[in-house]
């Protein structure tokens, strides 16, 4: 498996390791020395020091490129799967490259869907290029596989999705309301029980819609003094400048206890401009969170809107904050549509059923390739 950083180990292929390791010997390349989040493996699972940045980087990545090659050559690797658009995108090519019978990548989001003129073409290559060299893909949703398909990134016999979507399913028994944790995170930043505290989890990036959020946020503020927002995951491109003098945001770095967060939150927010599923939304709702996230392809696969939370529409802050407004006010429906979103959430979306999934998909390609050479 390759990977760019180990937050993506962490997030998307951790709870394949356990079942997966128990089968198959399985080497991981990914970046650990560019990052300060450590990878999460089970102690079977093979960790390899991968010199890959996520940014273009010319000489970089044919050094890489060919590193990997060599790697993939020297191994005989039965099989190579990447995650993430550059590690995909050297993974693939040195896979085939050196042989490799079975190539597959995750498609967790595409990069260039926010882009214009020279970029997006550039970008959007790079992702036709990773599809040629595979020899199968997974899209995290069915909507972003339709999306593929319909900008003719990938042909339809090619590119399938895991159960119903996802490409990790989430832990019903960790993300669930926790009275507990709730308490002890809102003593901690000094949140009120009773006052309404938004969520957001992830990247703070401008794709992730974080500007939106703060800005829909500082519009509540005056109708809503006792309104918190709760901030959680790495800060990327500067935005802990945009709400560094505000009190009522509250900033957690890279946590591997998410779940208490979601437990002190009462409404969960991802304005994003790109998603491939957007699986801490279903997160969310197993944790009983009503959701108010942007209505495009991979977010509407994991948010049904008016029964598991509202979507609106991208970059548009009024709308964001009117969807926020209506939950804030009314706590009765925060509860209705969190109970529903809990209940998808087991019911739809379980990791059980995901890596059921997957290994089922694996075990798939090997006894394929199986009889063929018979």
């Amino acid at each position: 498996m390759v990977l760019t950083i180990p937050f993506t180990l962490n997030a998307f292929v951790r709870p394949h390791l356990e079942r997966l390791s128990k089968i198959y010997d399985i080497t991981i390349c990914v970046n650990m020395d560019d990052s300060a989040i450590p990878p999460v493996v089970p102690p079977q699972v093979r960790l390899v020091q991968l010199d890959i940045v996520r940014q273009i980087a010319l000489w970089a990545d044919f050094r890489t490129l060919w590193l990997l090659t060599r790697f993939f050559h020297r191994e005989r690797f039965d099989l190579v799967l990447s995650m993430t658009p550059k590690g995909g995108l050297l993974a693939m090519i040195a896979a085939w490259l050196a042989g490799v019978q079975r190539r597959v990548h995750c498609f967790t989001g595409q990069v260039w869907a926010t882009r214009r003129g020279f970029s997006r073409w550039l970008l959007k290559s790079m992702d036709r290029l990773m599809a040629l060299c595979a020899t199968r893909l997974l899209a995290d949703s069915g909507s972003q596989r339709q999306y593929l398909i319909d900008q003719g990134v990938v042909g339809p016999q090619k590119i399938e999705v895991l159960a119903n979507g996802s490409m990790a399913g989430v832990d019903v028994g960790r993300f669930q309301p926790d009275a507990s944790a709730r308490s002890r995170i809102r003593s901690q930043l000094a949140i009120d029980e009773d006052a309404c505290c938004l969520l957001f989890v992830g990247r703070l990036t401008r794709d992730k819609g974080i500007a939106d959020l703060i800005q829909a946020f500082d519009g509540l503020g005056p109708n809503f003094p006792d309104l918190h927002l709760l901030l959680v995951g790495p800060a990327e491109e500067g935005f802990d400048a945009l709400f560094r003098d505000n009190p009522k945001v509250h900033r957690v770095g890279y946590t591997q206890a998410v779940e208490d967060y979601m437990a002190a939150a009462d409404v969960f927010c991802l304005p994003s401009y790109r998603e491939g599923f957007g699986l801490v939304l279903i997160e969310a709702g197993a944790a009983g969170l009503p959701v108010v996230a942007s209505r495009i392809y991979g977010i509407t696969d994991a948010v049904l809107d008016g029964e598991t939370g509202f979507l609106h529409q991208p970059g548009n802050v009024a709308e964001l904050a009117d969807k926020l407004e209506i939950l804030i006010r009314d706590a009765s429906l925060r509860r209705e549509l969190g109970a529903a979103g809990q209940r998808r959430a087991r019911e739809e979306f379980s990791a059980e059923r995901v890596t059921t999934a997957m290994e089922d998909f694996l075990q798939r390609l090997f006894d394929e390739r199986s009889k063929h050479v018979d």
